[in-house]
């Protein structure tokens, strides 16, 4: 095992100096935010994919495929369905803002849309809320790190947080874009390996089909079981559409019709993927049904399920996959304070080198609060869903909205945003533990956000007809 992890630090180490390589040729805050607009089909299918190869559609997914069975697919399912709908949807008219107005963040818009006053709230709430984003992947490399190395959680997290924070920091969105495209080759490759071996191993389908019939009559129901089942979609699909991190990849894009492409094929990949994690923690209950944490159970598979070399893979192809994803979230950290926040409010008239300096010294601090942060939460899914349900409710409906109606302006958006994160934050606090999929409280905060913008826009547009 100590053979792995000299491989895993190599493989580190490449990843940082590809990134380093890459970010010599950044001395700009365009380059940095959004590559110059000039990410083609590819890159954009291989940095929006791999961004969503993370923690949560790896070792998150491969745990609740574990514990509920096939139902897990819509944890993975509805990231695709929401990546496909911000390809054919959301993407490409955003873009069109973006370019002729020269936006280089998702509060550029929102103060191009509605103003300061909404651009500082979503800042300030999703500047905290996305550290849980970059705490989630580094909770999985900490994961991977013990599997092959037996080490505590502190130093499999405060590597992984080094790796990431070199990289990005040095180039930003084009480093990342280039590195993502190596991290995307060795996932798929790892997964493709590790799967029908085994599989092939532990006997075939039939021998799932034995565990399910011990488990729930519900382990082998796509559509419901356990916790995991179509609700998923209300958490996830919203989230991305409006990420922030992704629509910023969307403003790196050379135009609309590279948008429709690339992240049309990264959604039908991720809609196709989502099966790979649910089969690999599904045969992980086979080969042991008693583990400590499910979130083991991808990490376990590898390490002792494999052959060591093909188990290396697939170790290195889930550690690509949380980089790609912490990264993201480093993305959206260092563009909210420096663009968002420094330049927004605290020096308008701050050179783009001045920016520059800024967004990578919150990328710095950004990813060392995560590590001390993935210190603290438990698990992979709970720190994702604590980031998904909180963008849901807030920046859905004002972004989706303030794409499609000219009239509605500051008092709507901040009505839907606090009536949504009220009710997420009601439903959290007194639903009951057993209630049914409909009180979901990311669907009800969603629900609730949509009313109270299109109550305030009737009151407003009946008066300004009187």
């Amino acid at each position: 095992m100590s053979t792995g992890l000299w491989v895993l630090l190599a493989y580190a180490a490449g990843l940082v100096a590809l990134g380093a390589w890459i970010g010599r040729r950044v001395a700009a805050a365009g380059s940095f935010f959004v590559a110059d607009r000039k990410l083609g089909p590819v890159l954009l299918f291989a940095t929006v994919l791999a961004a969503n190869l993370g923690a949560g559609t790896t070792v998150g997914a491969a745990g609740l495929g574990y514990r509920d069975g096939l139902s897990a697919w819509w944890w993975v399912g509805s990231a695709g369905i929401g990546t496909i709908l911000l390809a054919l949807w959301v993407g490409p008219r955003i873009w069109r803002v973006a370019a002729r107005h020269g936006l280089l963040t998702m509060g550029d818009y929102l103060d191009l849309r509605y103003g300061r006053s909404v651009r500082l709230l979503i800042a300030v709430l999703l500047w905290f809320a996305t550290l849980t984003i970059v705490s989630g992947q580094l909770i999985a490399m900490a994961e991977i790190v013990a599997v092959v190395a037996g080490t505590p959680r502190w130093i499999g997290a405060l590597l992984g947080g080094i790796v990431v924070i070199v990289y990005f920091s040095a180039g930003g969105l084009v480093a990342s874009a280039w590195v993502n495209l190596v991290q995307l080759v060795v996932l798929l490759a790892g997964f493709a390996v590790a799967i029908p071996w085994a599989l092939s191993d532990i006997g075939g389908w039939t021998a799932i089909e034995a565990t399910a019939a011990r488990t729930s009559p519900d382990y082998l129901n796509l559509w419901q079981g356990g916790g995991s089942g179509w609700v998923y979609i209300a958490l996830l699909a919203p989230a991305f559409i409006i990420s922030p991190g992704l629509v910023q990849k969307v403003y790196g894009a050379t135009g609309p019709r590279a948008i429709r492409i690339g992240l049309l094929a990264a959604g039908v990949g991720l809609v196709l993927f989502a099966f790979a994690p649910t089969l690999l923690g599904m045969i992980a209950r086979v080969y042991d049904p008693a583990l400590a944490s499910r979130e083991q159970a991808l990490p376990m598979l590898l390490a002792t399920a494999l052959p060591p070399a093909l188990g290396l893979l697939g170790l290195a192809a889930v550690f690509s996959a949380e980089v790609s994803s912490a990264d993201a979230g480093l993305f959206m950290l260092s563009t909210s304070l420096s663009k968002d926040l420094y330049k927004g409010f605290l020096r308008p008239e701050a050179t783009s080198r001045q920016v520059l300096r800024v967004a990578r010294g919150a990328a710095i601090v950004g990813g060392t609060l995560g590590v001390l942060l993935a210190l603290w939460l438990e698990s992979v899914i709970a720190s994702l869903t604590i980031f998904y349900s909180i963008l849901s409710v807030s920046l859905f409906v004002p972004v989706a909205a303030g794409l499609h109606s000219r009239r509605a302006g500051v008092p709507e958006a901040l009505a839907a945003i606090g009536a949504g994160l009220a009710a997420l934050g009601a439903v959290h606090i007194f639903a009951p533990a057993d209630a049914p999929a409909l009180l979901d409280r990311t669907l009800i905060g969603l629900i609730v956000s949509a009313a109270a913008f299109a109550l305030v826009a009737a009151v407003r547009g009946h008066r300004r007809s009187v």
